[in-house]
């Protein structure tokens, strides 16, 4: 069986030892930082912990951003169980699908400012071929060549 990446998961790299010790108690560990969202007023919410090899796998019912990011490894590094020094940076998981998007015009129709990275955003979030895909970071607007009217947009998803 494979086991398929999501970007919805945040990986705490820690050590061996660490990882046993964490096992403890999850539940209360999933309900202490889901309170710690409401805190900060995330919208995300950990859904459930596995502990695999020597990483903390926090899997949530959306991406997370640098806030919540922040907050799992402050909560993480406060916990009594571990040792801080051997907790490592927090990541997403590394997937190596994208999204190219060639042609699309660089400045605005009738203007002369390019197309920005909140546009995109809206367009995805707006056209249903987007519908089952989650963009793992920001997408990229770049200049085809630079006397060109036209642009590749990179989506990481």
């Amino acid at each position: 069986m494979t086991k398929e990446l999501l970007r919805k998961q945040v990986i705490v790299p820690i050590s061996n030892d660490n990882s046993k010790k964490f096992m403890a108690d999850l539940s209360a560990y999933i309900s202490n930082i889901n309170k710690a969202f409401k805190n900060i007023k995330s919208e995300v919410k950990a859904d459930f912990i596995q502990v695999e090899q020597s990483d903390i796998v926090i899997v949530a019912n959306k991406v997370a951003a640098q806030l919540d990011f922040q907050t799992i490894e402050q909560y993480v590094k406060n916990t009594n169980q571990i040792e801080v020094d051997n907790v490592k940076m927090l990541c997403l998981p590394q997937s190596k699908l994208y999204l190219k998007i060639i042609g699309i015009p660089y400045l605005l129709k009738n203007t002369n400012m390019p197309i920005t990275v909140d546009m995109i955003k809206m367009i995805i979030k707006n056209n249903h071929i987007f519908n089952n895909i989650t963009v793992a970071s920001r997408p990229r607007v770049i200049k085809m060549f630079s006397k060109s009217d036209m642009a590749i947009i990179w989506l990481n998803i």
